[in-house]
């Protein structure tokens, strides 16, 4: 077994082998390949926050109705393009239960996976209007996401949020949609990767400026009931998980069964789609779609284009799921606590060591502990944090990847085990050792 700090000139051939010129701006795969080679070569164990990958088993009531439905035989039957029925109204009321918004069942359209979800509404929603063919991303948020516009040869505007919480986000959101060009807003709350939250007076000032604008608002809520300072998990009675949704004429949010329930590795989660997007039309969707309303373009144009449905049998899956929570049988925030506390602990670390938390505050509310956080070392940059980290065993993301305007790093807090948690104090310890002034 290696201490640290490692070798620096194996670890430097290892990426420079993966052509790679420094790790503070390689993508989260890059990084993720190098952690691996030099882990094999050191028989060394990093702790990683590198990958936002559930830490958690699956929930079991999803699992076993999963596989009942495959002895029922459902692989071998194509499941419905607009889901199942059972999923649909069991997502009506968890949509009713736990954000305190009423939808119809055609509203909630199963995807594989957020990742299929976005890619679908980017590619739908600009195309309801010629004018309007960029999407406007409220940074920092997923790289892949601006990835998929890049692909799809989509226009986008970004900015980073963190000077414009509160009552200045209208006018900088504004800005942006006075342009006429604008087709939707992307952005995620719990954020990922700086883990603020947007609050209702910020929600319903992007939801008035979307009516305004005739804008659709793409809320992707990956990390649903995470915010730990408030419990949603109680079925029908407030607090709610905060959306958009409450004001927002055209919205679709991105339900995700991946971190809340951690199906990540079955590839599903729910669209919600506004009953006004949903039945909204125009003559103009016909150049790319057979259909000139928007929720039959999206179901039977860009989600049967992807993939001719969502897998049958985690389906049912997620539909047992949703049903114990509505049924209030299964609890959706108490499991999840455990990323809470090893964000407690491993933020004490860093800061303990001289490290300082980028995205600190909700305006003037610390945020919540939970599944990522940011930071950085004084006097470097991130892309020089994460180079140096590297060397003592500790690997994460450059928020430079993410549309970030602030120094630091992104980390994730779910495969980091607990019995981990003291080598990461100690490395970060000895880090500040050898780097403070």
């Amino acid at each position: 077994m290696s201490t640290v700090p490692l070798n620096r000139a194996v670890v430097d051939k290892i990426i420079a082998n993966n052509n790679i010129k420094s790790v503070g701006k390689a993508s989260i795969r890059e990084v993720k390949k190098i952690i691996d080679d030099v882990e094999k070569e050191f028989n060394f164990k990093f702790v990683r926050m590198e990958m936002g990958i559930p830490g958690l088993p699956t929930v079991k009531v999803g699992v076993d109705a999963q596989i009942q439905a495959l002895k029922d035989g459902v692989s071998a039957i194509y499941p419905d393009i607009y889901g199942t029925t059972e999923l649909k109204y069991e997502t009506k009321r968890f949509v009713k239960n736990f954000l305190d918004v009423e939808v119809p069942e055609d509203s909630c359209v199963p995807v594989t996976g957020s990742m299929q979800g976005s890619f679908a509404s980017f590619m739908t929603v600009t195309k309801m209007d010629a004018k309007k063919n960029k999407l406007l991303f409220i940074d920092p948020g997923f790289p892949v996401q601006k990835q998929q516009c890049r692909i799809m040869g989509i226009g986008i505007e970004t900015f980073d949020v963190y000077q414009y919480r509160g009552e200045k986000l209208r006018a900088k959101v504004e800005s942006y949609l006075k342009t006429g060009e604008i087709a939707g807003i992307v952005y995620s709350s719990p954020n990922n990767p700086a883990w603020f939250c947007f609050n209702e007076e910020e929600l319903r000032t992007i939801a008035d400026l979307a009516n305004q604008y005739d804008v659709v608002v793409m809320e992707d809520l990956a990390y649903f009931g995470m915010d730990f300072r408030k419990d949603i998990s109680n079925p029908g009675i407030a607090p709610f998980q905060p959306t958009v949704a409450k004001w927002a004429k055209k919205y679709i949010l991105m339900i995700s069964g991946s971190k809340a329930f951690s199906y990540a590795g079955e590839r599903i989660a729910v669209i919600v789609i506004s009953p006004e997007l949903y039945a909204w039309h125009t003559d103009y969707m016909k150049t790319y779609f057979a259909q000139d309303t928007f929720g039959r373009a999206i179901v039977f144009g860009s989600i049967y284009a992807l993939s001719s449905g969502t897998s049958h049998s985690v389906q049912y899956g997620l539909t047992a799921i949703m049903k114990a929570c509505n049924d209030g049988t299964y609890n959706l925030v108490e499991a999840l606590k455990d990323y809470e506390k090893k964000a407690k602990f491993m933020k004490d670390a860093l800061v303990g060591n001289g490290f300082e938390i980028v995205y600190d505050k909700d305006q003037d509310v610390p945020i919540a502990d939970g599944f990522y956080f940011t930071f950085n070392y004084p006097g470097m940059t991130g892309e020089q944090t994460l180079n140096e980290l590297v060397y003592y065993g500790i690997s994460a993301i450059c928020l430079d990847i993410t549309g970030s305007d602030q120094q630091g790093l992104r980390a994730c807090v779910s495969l980091v085990p607990h019995d981990m948690l003291p080598a990461f104090a100690e490395r970060v310890k000895q880090f500040n050792e050898d780097h403070k002034k």
